[in-house]
């Protein structure tokens, strides 16, 4: 006869074992659960005028296409006026926003309200930042806003005096170089025609 106690000992060591890993994936929901909600408190929601800023941008980026990256925009992303702890203790350059990944918290700084001259200027911050709640780094999202600009909208016979459009496309030469080396246009912009 075969007895019943080395199946009961398994059992029991599959029971403790599978408590004990449960446990551990608690513990850890619940320090992701509340290192978010410490993002989401430590910082201010936006005015209702921002608000409504922030929402024409998105629009004219449902308007022009950009269907997956407002899904994220509209649905994922948390936006907030002013930085969270964690931001705050980051030194950084000034920004127009920026993004905690992969909480999906996007803070527009009062420079997306004051510098954008319109919202196609907007909704491209909002193309880059889109980006970041992709996960993708600032080379990957400055050469998406600007390999997409014809398509936003957002184009050089109208916004090259603009700062933003100056700023960007600075900021696009660090970080995308290769996209200004070209025969064609020697030192210039390779992405026009």
């Amino acid at each position: 006869m075969y007895s019943m106690a080395p199946i009961r000992s398994r059992k029991m060591i599959f029971g403790k074992l599978f408590r004990r890993i449960a446990s551990v994936v608690v513990v850890c929901a619940a320090l992701l659960i509340g290192f978010y909600l410490s993002l989401i408190i430590s910082s201010d929601g936006l005015l209702p005028v921002e608000r409504e800023a922030t929402e024409a941008a998105i629009a004219h980026l449902e308007e022009r296409g950009f269907s997956e990256d407002v899904v994220l925009l509209k649905h994922l992303a948390r936006f907030r006026r002013n930085d969270n702890w964690l931001n705050a203790s980051v030194e950084k350059e000034n920004a127009y926003a920026a993004t905690n990944f992969p909480f999906g918290i996007v803070t527009l700084y009062p420079d997306f309200f004051e510098y954008p001259s319109d919202n196609v200027e907007r909704a491209a911050i909002l193309l880059h930042e889109s980006k970041h709640l992709w996960g993708e780094d600032e080379k990957a999202a400055y050469e998406y806003v600007w390999k997409n600009r014809k398509k936003l909208g957002w184009t050089r016979e109208k916004y090259a005096g603009s700062l933003v459009w100056q700023n960007v496309r600075k900021q696009t030469r660090e970080y995308a170089p290769i996209l200004f080396v070209c025969d064609f246009n020697p030192g210039d912009d390779c992405t026009e025609q």
